[in-house]
């Protein structure tokens, strides 16, 4: 599909974003019960010393904006997953959903072999993953810049802290000032390190959503599509 079609980013939007949307709570309607629904998979997660990583909007405007400005010309695999997702409500069983998905796919124009697929999911988790690596080294810099600079001061306040010691008592308010603001340092070189690990783990969590579900696609075509 040429980048210039509308909407193009919605429809990425609605692939990775739906499990978000069915998560919100919606009115009871009197209606059969439906058949259980097959257990999802644990959501990604990322260990972080704040405990605050999750799947954060900015992130997830982020990735879709990136794989559309991306997306290949032709059907592939985000037309695959067009039209996958049109199967859902049939009563079709995954496997079936998965091949009638292809058939539909076959008849837009879609290649005939469902490598297309395979490279273009390939392209887009390499688009992914470049990008992954330039943030990681922004936030690499990012700490260098805003921690480095309190470690720095704090560093300079302290050695001057041993001059002012060995001098006369009228230099003892500025020693006193001198450690008050060490304190603050403190407080600010741990803010400022949660913050951009937040950030980072925010970032990481969205990232796995998004490859995790392109890698769970592609091992479903690997298995129903031979």
């Amino acid at each position: 599909m040429a980048d210039s079609e509308p909407g193009i980013g919605k429809k990425i939007l609605s692939f990775f974003i739906k499990d978000a949307d069915e998560a919100a709570p919606k009115p009871a309607a009197v209606s059969p019960a439906p058949p259980p629904a097959k257990p999802a998979p644990a959501p990604a997660t990322v260990a972080n010393a704040a405990g605050t990583g999750q799947i954060d909007k900015k992130f997830v405007e982020h990735f879709v904006d990136l794989l559309a400005k991306a997306n290949l010309p032709g059907p592939d695999y985000f037309e695959y997953k067009q039209a996958l997702q049109s199967m859902e409500g049939l009563g079709l069983g995954e496997e079936k959903q998965f091949q009638a998905a292809w058939a539909s796919f076959k008849a837009m124009g879609g290649a005939k072999d469902t490598a297309v697929l395979k490279t273009s999911a390939d392209q887009y988790l390499g688009i992914l993953s470049k990008d992954r690596e330039s943030f990681l080294k922004d936030v690499e810099k990012a700490i260098k810049v805003r921690v480095g600079a309190l470690q720095d001061e704090h560093k300079k306040l302290e050695e001057a802290n041993a001059a002012y010691a060995q001098q006369i008592l009228d230099l003892q308010k500025k020693i006193d000032d001198n450690k008050n603001r060490l304190g603050q340092i403190s407080g600010e070189v741990s803010e400022q390190t949660a913050r951009i690990n937040t950030n980072k783990d925010s970032f990481e969590v969205t990232y796995l959503s998004f490859v995790d579900q392109i890698n769970g696609d592609l091992a479903k075509i690997n298995q129903y599509l031979q």
